[in-house]
């Protein structure tokens, strides 16, 4: 799939309606407490172009890191005071973490939410990268930034479910390994959801 048409199936995807999801999706015997609540949070799912088509851009957090240390992950991160909304903290985060200009930004839309086991109620905002781009992680918050070809992450074939203890229960989770990069979790079941749009 050339550039021309990854973009396009990336407008496609995002103009679909859809469920929001969980890290829980995968294991129906845990039951959430009502009246929980949720902080917002949005992260970019950005990509940009590369030698054989769109690449995504991930970083790995820094392991010193409260939530999520050292986990593989999307620029992003909670909705501020100051923020207009969710897309307004997904794009101030990405220029924080990995010196990401907004205005090189092109947002083509949204994902469904989706609720991590930590309490934020999440929104991917997919974007495309229409400057040259090269990355400064922000070292308290970024150990590494990286990217995986579009071809990888927007396969469903790619993605595999896999368990772990987990308070006392056994976990289940979508992942999707690059390399020496394991992507799970949250940030595995959110592509997961394009990928399954991008190729339907």
């Amino acid at each position: 799939m050339v550039t021309a048409d990854q973009v396009a199936a990336l407008r496609r995807a995002v103009a679909s309606d859809g469920a929001a999801t969980s890290d829980f999706d995968l294991n129906p015997d845990v039951r959430l407490p009502e009246g929980r609540t949720l902080r917002p949070a949005g992260v970019l799912c950005a990509f940009q172009p590369g030698p054989s088509g769109l690449d995504l851009v991930l970083t790995k957090r820094s392991s010193r890191l409260k939530h999520h240390p050292g986990q593989i992950a999307f620029p992003g991160g909670k909705q501020d005071e100051g923020d207009a909304d969710v897309m307004a903290a997904a794009l101030r985060e990405a220029r924080e973490e990995v010196g990401l200009a907004p205005s090189s930004v092109e947002v083509l839309g949204t994902l469904p939410c989706h609720e991590t086991v930590t309490g934020f109620l999440v929104t991917p905002v997919v974007g495309l990268i229409t400057e040259p781009f090269s990355p400064v992680p922000e070292l308290g918050e970024v150990e590494e930034v990286f990217t995986v070809p579009f071809s990888h992450v927007m396969d469903p074939e790619r993605y595999t479910v896999q368990g772990r203890r987990w308070r006392g229960q056994r976990r289940h989770y979508f992942t999707a390994p690059f390399g020496p990069y394991y992507v799970w979790g949250a940030t595995a079941r959110m592509l997961r959801v394009l990928a399954d749009r991008v190729s339907a």
